[in-house]
């Protein structure tokens, strides 16, 4: 099979981003201000938002990394899937205690909120924290689609990370959040029709011997017997679930990529919508994805041709790996094109959020107010940035899966303690909250450095306890003040969408077993 692109692979290719870069210059022409360009105009409906945030969460990270971990990483496998537990509770937290705070701000920044509550020290603490692990996190998703991009255009790392970089970065600038968020929807339409169709093409060659091949122990998916505080066991159940509530709450509405997407939102309503289903969609999204990864874990044990190929390779390049030396014309292109998709759909609103915190909250220039090219500047900028860091993590022999994890957990939990004091407490001032967030960040980072056993999930329990028991210490006279809100739909919705998450994920190894001994 030939390793370079075919012309169905360009054709597949050319019509993806020609159909993107049509768009981007389409909603340019439309928009004047910088409302419109960094939140649409507060117009955008639950349901396309909800879209959005799947798909800029399902990066080429996950594309890439979790079927490599699935695979081929150890202690990996399906436990994968116990993380998704996790998300419907966060998303009902977050709809509850945190959303109303935030539809509360008037500019495009979420960080605006803690101005309010703490002071303007706090606000450009939390922007600073938010563009150090954005910046680093946008670096990370554009070495890990270098990695496909650069075998199969026969280039180096650096190389592919400027190409797509500098596409990435060129309709973001001309678009806004709105190319953002319709491209995000066109991008996860072509990542997941390219992982079923990929997967498929499996089973079409090689039958249902591939799925026999699969080795068992991949197929866990809940490790009760590990707490992973001190035996290096980074995914059990225990660090996953108190770890992933944490992250999520924060990753979704403390993080500027997705909280300015709830402030696109056209009313409080909208956003709860975009949240509850991102709580329910997003796993069989992953299910997709980590289920590819059992796939060619079964493919390598079935097929020599293909283990040789991956013999003394890194585990992230095991779709690489597939794509160019397995998928025939045509094929490539779409698995190129969805990675490629995956990539630009986290690229973007990173971009776009990076350049909307340095305007407002460190720079101090209201950008909503200001000129459209003001912000396409200063997304430039980051795009720049971004690529520079991604040439940096290239060096790295870390798991882009675990790195990815790890850059996030070290900075959330801190962050949403400020969020949750400011939303739940009276009495806190900007001082408490900002020692409690450093305290935070610095036991995080001396977990990193010392803990080598533990979990790097627990780094979000951590940060956060640390940060919040240390705002409360050093604070007077502080009283409790809020209620729960989370209208009766949302709860059960996502109650009956977590206790059937938990159904398929216990259910899934004995399914498995059964189908491969039949």
């Amino acid at each position: 099979m030939s390793e370079t692109l075919a012309s169905a692979d360009y054709a597949v290719l050319a019509a993806y981003l020609g159909a993107i870069v049509v768009m981007s210059i389409a909603i340019a022409a439309r928009q004047k201000t910088g409302e419109e360009f960094f939140l649409a105009g507060r117009t955008m409906r639950g349901r396309t938002l909800a879209l959005s945030i799947m798909a800029n969460q399902a990066s080429a990270v996950s594309l890439i990394g979790a079927p490599a971990f699935v695979a081929l990483q150890a202690n990996g496998g399906m436990r994968w899937l116990q993380y998704e537990l996790a998300l419907p509770v966060a998303m009902l937290l977050v709809i509850a205690l945190l959303l109303p705070a935030l539809r509360s701000v008037k500019g495009a920044s979420i960080y605006e909120y803690t101005e309010v509550r703490f002071g303007k020290g706090t606000r450009r603490l939390v922007a600073t924290f938010f563009v150090v692990s954005r910046g680093l996190a946008t670096g990370v998703i554009l070495f890990a689609t270098a990695l496909v991009v650069a075998p199969v255009l026969d280039t180096s790392i650096p190389t592919a990370i400027a190409l797509t970089g500098l596409f990435s970065v060129g309709y973001c600038v001309l678009g806004g959040i709105v190319a953002d968020i319709w491209s995000d929807i066109i991008q996860l339409v072509v990542l997941w029709v390219g992982v079923i169709v990929s997967a498929g093409y499996i089973f079409a060659h090689a039958g249902m011997r591939v799925f026999e091949a699969v080795p068992l122990d991949r197929t866990r998916t809940i490790i009760l017997e590990s707490a992973g505080l001190t035996d290096g066991n980074s995914f059990a159940l225990l660090p996953m679930i108190a770890g992933g509530v944490i992250l999520y709450m924060s990753y979704y509405a403390c993080d500027q990529t997705q909280g300015q997407r709830l402030l696109a939102a056209a009313s409080e309503h909208d956003a709860r919508t975009a949240l509850a289903l991102n709580g329910l969609l997003r796993f069989p999204l992953v299910l997709t994805y980590c289920g590819f990864g059992l796939l060619l874990a079964g493919l390598l044990r079935v097929d020599p041709e293909f283990a040789a190929r991956m013999a003394g390779q890194p585990a992230d390049s095991l779709v690489p790996a597939f794509m160019i030396g397995y998928l025939p014309a045509g094929l490539r292109g779409l698995l190129l094109a969805a990675i490629l998709a995956a990539a630009m759909s986290s690229l973007d609103s990173a971009l776009n959020s990076l350049a909307a915190i340095t305007l407002d909250d460190l720079v101090g220039i209201d950008s909503i107010r200001g000129n459209v090219w003001l912000g396409r500047l200063m997304t430039l900028a980051w795009g720049i940035s971004a690529i520079l860091s991604a040439v940096v993590f290239s060096k790295s022999g870390t798991g882009i899966l675990v790195l990815i994890t790890q850059l996030g957990s070290i900075f959330y939990g801190p962050v949403l303690a400020v969020f949750l004091l400011g939303a739940m407490t009276r009495g806190v001032d900007g001082r408490a909250a900002s020692i409690g967030m450093c305290l935070g960040l610095v036991a995080n980072l001396a977990a990193a450095r010392l803990a080598t056993g533990m979990s790097s999930l627990w780094w979000n329990v951590l940060g956060f306890a640390v940060a919040a028991i240390a705002a409360l210490a050093l604070s007077r006279e502080v009283r409790g003040e809020w209620s729960f809100e989370a209208p009766r739909r949302d709860a059960l919705v996502l109650g009956w969408g977590a206790a059937a998450m938990l159904l398929i994920v216990a259910l899934l190894p004995p399914m498995i077993a059964l189908v491969a001994t039949d």
